[in-house]
Order: C-alpha cells, then structure tokens, then sequence
C-alpha cells in the first residue's frame, strides 16, 4: 500500500505514468478529471456545485476541488490498497489540504522542457474509433499513413478542440504560477520528491518505477 502524487503540467504524461503503475500495483488512480465526470454526470451535490462554475467558464474553487478528492479517498478501496492522485493537488491550498487527511510516500515530479511538451500536445491526434493516439511530431508516434489511423485504416485521425497554441501557453502559464510553491512546499520533507524525465514516461520499465515509488 503507498500513496502517491503524479505533479507535472498538463500534458506532462501523468497519465500514461500511472497506466504504468497500475499495471503492478493495485494502487487505486485518482484523476481529478475523471472525478469530476463522473461527479457531473452522477449529480453529485459537490458535482452540481462544480458544474454551475463551469458552466458560467469559471474556475471550479479550490474548496469543491478538494471536498471531492477527499470524499474519493474515503472511500474503503483507496483505504485498503492507498491511491495515486493525478492531477491533485496543483496549489498550495489543495496541498495542505491533502495533508489533513492523508500522509504521502512518494511526490513524483515530471520535468518536460517548455517545447517538448508544447510539441507533445499540439501534435496528438486520436483515432476516433480505436481511439489509439498519434504523434506528428514524434518519429515513434507517426501514423504510417499522414492523417490515418494505422489499425482503423479509412478513419481520419481527429484533435482535440482545445490543443492549440493560446490554450497550451494559459495552461502553460498557470502550471508556472502555481508549480513553484507547491514542490517547494513538498521538497521540504526529506526524499518525499522524486523527479522523472517527462520524456521517458512512456519507456520507463516496471524496475526502474518499483524503484523509484520504493515498491
């Protein structure tokens, strides 16, 4: 059992990470996104509350952010097997809330230079049908047909409305506002952080993650 913390801007490859960790571990894995989906779409009171933010293209308060994370960590399966929160907490408020209601073992930090995450995210394309992800912009992620998905052969490859540049750089600029505080605040505690190279998230083995989640 571990409790985990995936931090890294959007894009940074969290999720592909904890794919991978899930793979050994039966650490339960929290995405923030996915909780707030399922939240809206149950109508949840603290999912209402969410939606009525959104809808009005307002931030969803650090308050109804964190009552809904913690509401998921009581819950008796991340009780019993721990979690592995991705996308949580992204400010210092959501940190020390966190605090009060569990104690972490392991912060990892994805560090993705500006222009490689940049060209990570306004390159993806999805296959609408397989929904297997491409890269343009990566040798290793290339359709083998420009445009094509390379199982669902006929199918144009889609992209998502909000990879473009003004959203990645508003993205960008908050991830930088709010970073800083929130891995010096965690950096504090001795060997609690552990910095991955945001690029490898796809190629790190099974060893090298046991070792650094000290599985």
């Amino acid at each position: 059992m571990a409790n985990i913390v995936l931090f890294g801007a959007p894009g940074a490859g969290k999720g592909t990470l904890a794919g991978k960790i899930t793979k050994f571990s039966p650490v339960v894995h929290i995405s923030t996104g996915d909780l707030f989906r399922a939240n809206i779409k149950n109508g949840t009171p603290i999912g209402n509350e969410a939606k009525s933010f959104i809808d009005a293209g307002k931030l969803v308060p650090d308050s109804v952010v964190i009552g809904m994370v913690k509401n998921r960590i009581d819950q008796d399966d991340v009780k019993e097997k721990g979690f592995m929160l991705d996308g949580f907490p992204r400010t210092l408020e959501q940190a020390k809330s966190l605090d009060e209601v569990a104690s972490l073992d392991v912060v990892v930090v994805l560090d993705i230079a500006k222009e490689d995450l940049k060209n990570r995210i306004l390159g993806r394309r999805t296959c609408p049908k397989c929904k297997k992800i491409y890269n343009i912009y990566n040798d290793e992620l290339k359709p083998k047909k420009e445009g094509y998905c390379d199982t669902c052969k006929d199918t144009l490859l889609t992209q998502r409305s909000d990879d473009n540049e003004e959203t990645f750089e508003k993205r960008w600029n908050t991830y930088l506002s709010q970073s800083e505080s929130v891995i010096n605040y965690y950096s504090a505690r001795e060997g609690l952080v552990a910095n991955v190279d945001g690029r490898r998230t796809m190629s790190y083995t099974e060893e090298e993650l046991r070792s650094l989640l000290k599985m």
